[in-house]
């Protein structure tokens, strides 16, 4: 006899409701944010600096890393972003760390929020799969370790930092 389907996979039932309109498209409308935020990313430049990026949207230089000569721990984010919406996952992960993840972040509620706005079903379900150490315990702790890698690679002028 071959083995149940996992839980994820099987038809709605009473216990999964379809979403209601307000639902779908609240959905429709993060897909649209996400969406958007990946396509301002892919309209700009990566700097070759790793960070500086943002100032093509007429945003101000970091003044954290202009007053302490080092990074902030949003340094990179939109350098790490622009690669990573051209394919560059090494040269995104190499300049922000947290900046690659929270890409891949963006990417996948995109696909899970066009998910619920076109097929009605919860994403709930897939959420109750992810362990919540996974993003009580291991983001936060990615992002110390990529603002320290920021660090170490601005204080002994990686690559373009001089």
């Amino acid at each position: 006899m071959p083995s149940p389907a996992p839980p994820i996979y099987l038809r709605l039932n009473a216990n999964y409701p379809r979403v209601a309109v307000t639902g779908r498209l609240v959905s429709a409308g993060i897909a649209a944010a996400c969406l958007v935020l990946l396509l301002v990313a892919a309209s700009l430049v990566p700097s070759s600096s790793g960070v500086g990026t943002h100032m093509a949207l007429g945003l101000q230089q970091c003044q954290f890393l202009a007053r302490t000569g080092l990074p902030c721990p949003g340094c990179g984010m939109t350098t790490s972003f622009s690669w990573f919406v051209r394919g560059n996952i090494e040269a995104s992960l190499y300049v922000q760390p947290m900046g690659c993840v929270l890409a891949l972040l963006v990417g996948a509620t995109f696909w899970a929020a066009i998910y619920v706005a076109v097929s009605g079903r919860p994403a709930y379900r897939l959420a109750q799969r992810i362990p919540p150490r996974y993003y009580l315990w291991y983001l936060p702790s990615l992002a110390i370790v990529a603002w320290a890698w920021k660090i170490w690679i601005r204080v002994h002028r990686v690559d373009g930092w001089h």
